[in-house]
């Protein structure tokens, strides 16, 4: 490769990267603890809905609260879903995810990583981004959260409604990722 070859390539990545820069930005949003029932998720700010980066923050949450009690998480879940109710379909998906390990959603914190079993710092803060795509369909907003055991950040879909709220459409936070430290034997 000569030398002007490898200037182009370089240019081209700085570009590329500044292009995805110029479009991208994040929220960060700090709990003092996770919300334990729907009264405790509605009274925290960020439970108006009016952004899509607190919606998807508040995903994070009751799926955490899912992992410990599947009725609490879903009504957290239907309460962030608005008119568009978890299916039974949804639920049998939650249980399979649920059913071996429910440190996954823990993750997405500041901090949780497969060394300390993905145990969150306190105060409990996620962080939201954009891409250069997140606004590609119009009335939708496609937004990534890097997860402490995986190497690309996972992807989250909010609709939203027509009084301006922000709603979870689709959410691909329940992937699989490194497992903890305590349930990899070659850790």
């Amino acid at each position: 490769m000569s030398i002007f070859d490898k200037l182009k390539k370089n240019v081209q990545t700085a570009v590329r990267s500044a292009a995805t820069a110029a479009f991208a930005s994040e929220e960060t949003f700090t709990f003092a603890a996770l919300p334990e029932s729907l009264a405790e998720m509605k009274a925290l700010p960020e439970a108006s809905l009016a952004s899509p980066f607190a919606t998807a923050a508040l995903t994070v949450c009751a799926l955490c609260a899912y992992a410990a009690d599947k009725s609490i998480g879903t009504e957290m879940l239907n309460y962030l879903r608005g008119p568009r109710p978890l299916s039974n379909h949804d639920i049998s998906f939650l249980n399979d995810r649920f059913s071996e390990v429910r440190y996954v959603p823990f993750s997405y914190f500041k901090g949780a990583v497969p060394a300390n079993d993905y145990t969150p710092d306190t105060p409990f803060t996620v962080t939201v981004t954009s891409g250069p795509y997140s606004d590609a369909n119009e009335g939708y907003k496609k937004l990534y959260i890097k997860s402490g055991g995986a190497d690309s950040p996972r992807e989250i879909v909010l609709r939203r409604l027509g009084d301006g709220r922000w709603m979870l459409w689709d959410q691909f936070l329940l992937v699989s990722i490194r497992k903890s430290g305590s349930d990899d034997p070659w850790a």
